[in-house]
């Protein structure tokens, strides 16, 4: 039973042992000349073709030649057919990376991401992987800084910012540990910007920085962080939970780039923040002392004021109401208030 087996599958092995031998791919390139039209070469199964890889040449061959006298929709609509009627053959990557160069070039910005897209999805061991991530990237960028795709390749559309942010997205998920990735998530945070949507611009930043923590937009990434949450500050009055948070992302900057360029700006952005902690503070206790005469409470928020920025403005400010709330709390005078003046008494005859 085994020999029969053996001798069945002989052929099958021997087949296998060869190609495993073989030193070069066995991926075939496709060649373009005048003379002969689109030909493969240098893959294994080079030679091997049909009555469908005869169509799906034929139609490359016409769409070639109506590219180089610049009848680019002609083109188009050739290279198309190819990647919809012959999705496995060897020509379909190549005929949808000519669709999108030529969309390109004609400025249909989103027909051309979209045929870039399909390629790398159908086929992702592409030899121009990070050739079309480059331009891809191009294209969410030139979107983003507010160019306009044109209609059919003649008239120009409404700017697509946000379209340009989604394609970020997109190269994000396509190349994660590209190069590409943190600049992605960079222009990702400037868009949101741009549109003041705040809060998506910090969430992309703070991918950034936890999901590229080496690369070389971390300093600026934690920087800008720091920078839009102090933005979200609304003043002494209001929830602290921005403040905190932009001094967190201001100490941290300080502490892992200390030779930044923008450590004196994190300086007085931090500064600020810590002086609006405290302030906020001093806001807690005065409505305490004065409002509700609650000793207890005005002291621990004084106190708190201290702890948060010791050594400045409002600590000294604290640490005066302080002695005021104790003076009061004993009855006694209260220190930098006025004495009050003793009524006079007046007798009538």
């Amino acid at each position: 039973m085994l020999p029969k087996l053996l001798r069945r599958l002989a052929p099958a092995l021997v087949i296998a042992a060869i190609l495993s031998c073989l030193p070069g791919r066995l991926a075939a390139d496709l060649v373009w000349s005048r003379q002969t039209g689109w030909r493969v070469e240098g893959g294994a199964f080079a030679g091997i073709g049909g009555p469908e890889a005869r169509k799906a040449v034929d139609l490359m061959n016409k769409g070639r030649l109506d590219e180089e006298h610049k009848s680019y929709g002609s083109a188009i609509s050739s290279y198309e057919k190819v990647a919809k009627k012959y999705p496995n053959s060897v020509y379909a990557p190549e005929a949808l990376y000519r669709v999108g160069n030529l969309r390109l070039l004609r400025k249909q910005y989103y027909d051309a991401f979209d045929a870039y897209q399909q390629l790398i999805g159908r086929y992702p061991n592409t030899k121009r992987f990070n050739e079309i991530i480059g331009k891809q990237y191009r294209i969410a960028s030139d979107l983003l800084d507010g160019k306009r795709a044109y209609m059919w390749g003649l008239f120009p559309g409404t700017t697509g910012r946000a379209n340009g942010i989604g394609y970020f997205e997109v190269i994000v998920n396509n190349a994660p540990y590209s190069d590409y990735a943190p600049l992605c998530l960079m222009n990702i945070a400037r868009g949101h910007q741009i549109r003041k949507e705040t809060d998506e611009a910090i969430d992309a930043l703070d991918r950034l920085i936890n999901s590229y923590p080496q690369s070389l937009l971390s300093p600026d990434a934690y920087f800008k962080l720091a920078q839009m949450h102090a933005s979200l500050v609304q003043g002494p009055y209001y929830d602290q939970a921005s403040t905190r948070e932009a001094v967190t992302y201001y100490e941290d900057f300080m502490i892992l780039f200390p030779n930044d360029v923008n450590l004196g700006k994190a300086a007085k952005g931090l500064d600020d923040m810590k002086k609006m902690l405290a302030v906020s503070k001093i806001k807690m206790g005065d409505f305490y002392f004065y409002k509700r005469d609650n000793y207890l409470a005005a002291r621990v928020f004084y106190n708190e004021a201290i702890t948060a920025y010791p050594d400045s403005e409002p600590a000294r400010e604290a640490k005066v109401k302080l002695a005021q709330v104790e003076a009061k709390a004993m009855g006694k005078p209260v220190p930098g208030e006025p004495a009050k003046k003793k009524k006079k008494h007046f007798l009538f005859f």
